[in-house]
This record gives structure tokens, C-alpha cells and sequence, in this order.
């Protein structure tokens, strides 16, 4: 280990680090896209009979997993939610270790094998101890990369079977070392929309220009327009993204063929709901005046995806005491600058308080190491007893015996 904690969780778990470990490079070689997590889904209930849960629920927003662990007593009767994501990613993996994908164009490239082998790992400890008075609520949840996983689960009467008090989850994060956790009181990860632009215009020769209006003309002046709603319409303490990330209009092959329509597709990041308002309402009345001005018209479909991600301050300054127990306060950054990246626990924290934290799992002080969704990413086996005794340090100390 090139790092220590210190708790009781983190020398138990340490004992079964190769079995976790294995278990994370099985679920990275068959990675599954979102609500396809069916191999995965399978793993992890087996993993959880061997681990001695007390109920195992499947099926819960189609693919996801529940188990469900008492504490020696309940008389508190308290229930903490513990959660980790277990889909993978459309890309093309670009290792070349035995446990690569085994899945030409599917790839575990943000970590999930690892937060569900970390989840599992708390499930053992905590089904071993039982060392809390209450219920532990073990959450696999299923299609976090762009599918809503967690509103799925919601939707599926999630917190109505395990009301739960409050809520935490976990991220890998490669800008930070091994042996750190990272969190903040408020906004860690941004809303995340979905805009496309639809520029209508009038098609024609190339030579001949004035007899057409030429949609591309006006994508280029909204393309440049479009960034001036940041910079001049937003407040300079709020924080906000536009990118225009894509355009489609004519053909290639056309040289001389000025199209008759024109598509540009972007997205939006924002942390707060008045911002967002108002940025879609900007994008509205700016598309349009300009494509008008043009003699065009532009039709904005602006689609809320996911919800800002935000801890709730008592969670997030209790997650942060139990992330200082283990590994010390020199270790745990409470203060976490928010990452304009977007994530669906959001939806179970517009549901119930809790905590979203950040484990490192960079190399040499977090740099170096590939980040997140890139082709040679890998998790690093290292921290998995970290993060499964954070997992397990959650539940215990909201949980605590008394007596």
C-alpha cells in the first residue's frame, strides 16, 4: 500500500483486497451499456450471497441490485443508502492487460467496475460486523453514463421500499492521489442539457448566393453569439458552460450546393436552476433574433438531462468526518472545487440529503494518470479497500451502537 487509513473497516477489508480485486477485473473485461447490465447485475447478487446479506432485490429500475444488511440492532431505527453505478461505456479500449474488455467497442472507462467491486466490499464487511444499529441500504444502481439510471430506480418505487434518511455516493477521481478524499458542502457536479438548434433557410447555388439564405451563415454568427450569454448575461460569480459541439448542414460532397437547413447540437452546464432558466430563455430570443436577421428561422429544443449534483451541508460535513477518520485531515479536501461534469446521483439528492465524494486514485500526486472516458484508462486496485471502508465508515458512524 502506498497509503494508510486508519479504522477497524479498512484492516478488515484489506484481508479480502485480492478477492475485490478480482472481481473488478472480471467486471471491467465484460464491460455492459446501461440497463444491459445484465452480467454484471448477476456478478454482483452472487458476490452478495457469498458476502451473507440478509435480502437481495433485483430488478429495481430494471437492472439495478439492492441489498439490504441489519445492523446487530435496530433499535435506532435508522437507514443510511449506500450507492455505486455499474455500466460501462461506448468507446473503444485501448489496453492491452489481460483483463481488458473482451467487448470490441465497449469499455469500463470511467471506473464503475471499480465502484461496484468497492460497494461489495462494504457489503461483506458490514454483513460480517454488523457493527451499527439500524439498516444498510446497498444501492447498484444501472445506467448512470446518459440513461437516468438513478431516476429509473426512483421511478421503480426505490426509496418507497428502503426509506432511507440519506444517501451517499462515490467517484474515482485521477487528479487526486491514492489515500485522499475530496468533497464540498454544496455543488460538486453541474446540470447537464441537452440544446439542438435547427436553422431553416433556403437552399441553393453556390454561385449564385443572393438567391438563397444560407443557414450555415447563420450557424456561424450563432455559433459566435451563442457565447456572449456567459459573458454578459450570466453573473461573473456564477459559473455556466455553452459548446456548440456539433454541426451538420449540406453535403461534402456538394461543393456548390448551398443547403436548406442546418442542425447545430451543444450542451449546456450550469449549477443553479436560475441560471438554467435563464440561459435557455437566452438561447431562445438570441437564435431566433439572429437566424431572423438573416432572413432565417431557428428553433431551440433545449432538453433538461441531469439535475445539479449537490451534498447537503450536515451530510456533507459528516462524510467528511468520517473521510478524516480514516485517512486524517491532511488527507481530505472539504473545500473541493465543483467539476462542470455532470452525474445522476443528482437525482437521488433532489430525493433525499446526502453526499457525493471523491476518492483519488491518481499516481505521483494525481498527475500522470489517464482521466476519465479516455481509451487507456484503468482503475487503479489500489484504493479499492479505501473506498469500500468509506463506503462501510458511512453506514457505521450514522449508524453508530450505543450501550
Amino acid at each position: 500500500m502506498k497509503y494508510t487509513a486508519n479504522s477497524r473497516a479498512f484492516a478488515h477489508i484489506a484481508a479480502f483486497h485480492p478477492e475485490l480485486t478480482a472481481l473488478r477485473r472480471d467486471l471491467h473485461a465484460h464491460p455492459e451499456l446501461g440497463f444491459e447490465e445484465v452480467y454484471t447485475a448477476h456478478r454482483v447478487q452472487q458476490a452478495l450471497k457469498v458476502c451473507g446479506v440478509d435480502a437481495i432485490h433485483t430488478g429495481i429500475g430494471k437492472t439495478g441490485v439492492v441489498a439490504v444488511i441489519q445492523g446487530q440492532r435496530n433499535s435506532s431505527g435508522k437507514m443510511i443508502g449506500l450507492r455505486a453505478d455499474m455500466d460501462a461505456l461506448p468507446m473503444t479500449e485501448r489496453n492491452d492487460f489481460a483483463w481488458k474488455s473482451g467487448k470490441p467497442g465497449l469499455m469500463h472507462g470511467c471506473g464503475h467496475d471499480g465502484h461496484t467491486a468497492m460497494l461489495v466490499g462494504a457489503a461483506r464487511y458490514l454483513a460480517e460486523t454488523r457493527n451499527f444499529d439500524g439498516t444498510a441500504v446497498l444501492i447498484f444502481q444501472p445506467g448512470e453514463e446518459g440513461y437516468a439510471g438513478a431516476q429509473a430506480m426512483i421511478d421503480d418505487g426505490l426509496f418507497e421500499r428502503f426509506p432511507v434518511q440519506s444517501v451517499y455516493g462515490m467517484h474515482n477521481w485521477p487528479a487526486m492521489r491514492p489515500g485522499t478524499i475530496g468533497l464540498n458542502t454544496g455543488p460538486m457536479m453541474a446540470a447537464a442539457d441537452r440544446i439542438t438548434i435547427e436553422i431553416t433557410g433556403k437552399g441553393g447555388h453556390g454561385a449564385h448566393p443572393y438567391q438563397t439564405v444560407d443557414p450555415v451563415l447563420v450557424a456561424g454568427h450563432l455559433i459566435t453569439a451563442v457565447q456572449s450569454i456567459v459573458s454578459r448575461n450570466v453573473k461573473p460569480v456564477d459559473s455556466a458552460v455553452i459548446s456548440l459541439c456539433a454541426m451538420q448542414a449540406g453535403d461534402l460532397n456538394a461543393m456548390s450546393v448551398v443547403a436548406g437547413s442546418a442542425t447545430l447540437v451543444g450542451t449546456v452546464r450550469t449549477f443553479k436552476p436560475d441560471v438554467q432558466a435563464l440561459i435557455e430563455r437566452r438561447l431562445n430570443e438570441l437564435c431566433s433574433a439572429v437566424a431572423q436577421a438573416f432572413g432565417a428561422s431557428a428553433v431551440v429544443t433545449y432538453q433538461r438531462m441531469y439535475p445539479a449534483t449537490v451534498n447537503s451541508a450536515a451530510e456533507a460535513r459528516f462524510a467528511g468526518d468520517v473521510a478524516q477518520s480514516l485517512v486524517g485531515a491532511a488527507n481530505v479536501v472539504r473545500d473541493l472545487e465543483p467539476s462542470m461534469g455532470a452525474e445522476d446521483f443528482s437525482f437521488m439528492l433532489r430525493v433525499k440529503p446526502g453526499a457525493y465524494l471523491r476518492l483519488g486514485q491518481g499516481t505521483a500526486n494525481g498527475l500522470g494518470s489517464c482521466h476519465l472516458h479516455n481509451n487507456r484508462y484503468d482503475f487503479n486496485d489500489e484504493v479499492l479497500p479505501l473506498g469500500a471502508a468509506l463506503h462501510a465508515s458511512l453506514a457505521e458512524q450514522a449508524m453508530p451502537l450505543t450501550g
